[in-house]
């Protein structure tokens, strides 16, 4: 029997990965599944093991806890923002940055409300998740200013002006995206844009804003 190839040993590794992502999927499925049915306090791992019919280490291979499944959506709308962010024309304002980065994460909100409403009942329902801020979290928000720091050479650690750009966006998102899940919107994303188009009425689009690290 020959040894595999380079190249076939690089598919057969992406082939596992694919499984185990549609296998990490299907757990945190069936997960959302029971904290719908149950309340989140009342579900257990083990419960989510025996119903997605998996052992408890092959639960922990995909998270650490059950909190974890919760804090997935989460972290995807963080990535949707840095993501948008670290693939940026250079040429592009900090400002014009950020409006586009709300704006894609609108767009993921809109083609998942019926996961995100799921997500607001779960935690409104339990005492023990009533602390978590759904949408970019603060040390996503710590990790955003130090990449629109890193748009401009030699400007170093994010200063104020970047850390005060990026609250403001991230609160304009978070009001809009209370009245979207409220279904108080007819034209949700044209609302987004309205709203964080007012980050440049703040003074926040000033050229000096954008290319220093704002520490006078």
């Amino acid at each position: 029997m020959r040894p595999a190839s380079q190249e076939e040993g690089g598919h057969i590794s992406g082939l596992r990965d694919l499984k185990r992502e549609r296998n990490r999927v299907l757990t945190a499925e069936t997960a959302w599944r029971l904290f719908i049915e149950r309340g989140y306090d009342n579900v257990t791992v083990a419960d989510i093991c025996a119903a997605a019919e998996i052992a408890p280490r092959t639960f922990h291979r995909y998270f650490a806890g059950k909190d974890d499944v919760i804090a997935e959506p989460v972290r995807y709308m963080g990535r949707v923002v840095a993501e948008h962010v670290d693939a940026a024309n250079p040429e592009l304002s900090d400002v014009a940055v950020l409006r586009g980065a709300m704006h894609e994460l609108g767009v993921f909100v809109v083609a998942h409300t019926q996961w995100l409403s799921a997500l607001r009942t779960v935690i409104r329902q339990s005492s023990h998740l009533s602390a978590i801020h759904l949408g970019v979290q603060p040390e996503q928000e710590q990790d955003l200013s130090a990449a629109l720091a890193a748009r401009h050479a030699g400007s170093g650690e994010p200063g104020w002006r970047q850390r005060l750009l990026i609250a403001y966006a991230v609160a304009a998102f978070r009001i809009w995206y209370d009245d979207y899940l409220l279904g108080a919107l007819t034209d949700p994303l044209a609302r987004l844009d309205e709203m964080v188009a007012t980050i440049g009425a703040t003074g926040a689009s000033r050229p000096d804003l954008g290319g220093s690290s704002g520490r006078d």
